[in-house]
């Protein structure tokens, strides 16, 4: 077992791991933040995908321990005093989901995709998000959420 230290949506967090424990597995069995899913287990569909230091990661390809002294965000901690992120705004707006389940991981895919690129082209944007699945939409109403969302960010 390894001790660690974290932040998790602005708090701190102490925890005793095993060294084999995923990320994935301490937010959701240790944390109780089951927002992040787990959909594949091979790093394949991202529907766990957090921000580790303010970048994209599939939380299940890193292990708890790697993460020590992080800070994390995820799902749950995007809306800000009880307001939806503006992406998260987006996806409800342009209807960019259907059963949800992949909606999570996007939305932080696409937080960063705009945080690292705020004014992405169609390309930019295909590219973004080429390691999240989503089985059910057909990906148009999400990139209409993109691009809605990009157009908030930059605006204010």
């Amino acid at each position: 077992m390894t001790k660690i230290e974290l932040t998790v949506n602005s708090a701190k967090h102490t925890r005793e791991v095993e060294d084999r424990t995923l990320l994935v597995d301490l937010l959701r069995d240790h944390l109780g933040l089951t927002g992040t899913h787990i959909g594949c287990d091979t790093s394949q569909c991202g529907c766990c995908t957090v921000h580790v230091n303010g970048r994209a990661i599939k939380s299940c390809t890193m292990l708890a321990v790697q993460a020590r002294g992080a800070q994390i965000v995820t799902i749950e901690g995007m809306a800000k005093d009880g307001r939806l992120h503006p992406v998260q705004q987006a996806f409800t707006d342009c209807h960019g989901l259907q059963c949800g389940f992949c909606t999570p991981g996007m939305i932080m895919a696409v937080a960063a995709l705009l945080n690292d690129n705020p004014h992405p082209s169609d390309a930019e944007i295909y590219h973004g998000l080429e390691g999240n699945l989503c089985r059910c939409t057909g990906y148009i109403n999400i990139i209409k959420a993109v691009k809605q969302s990009a157009g908030v960010l930059r605006n204010g």
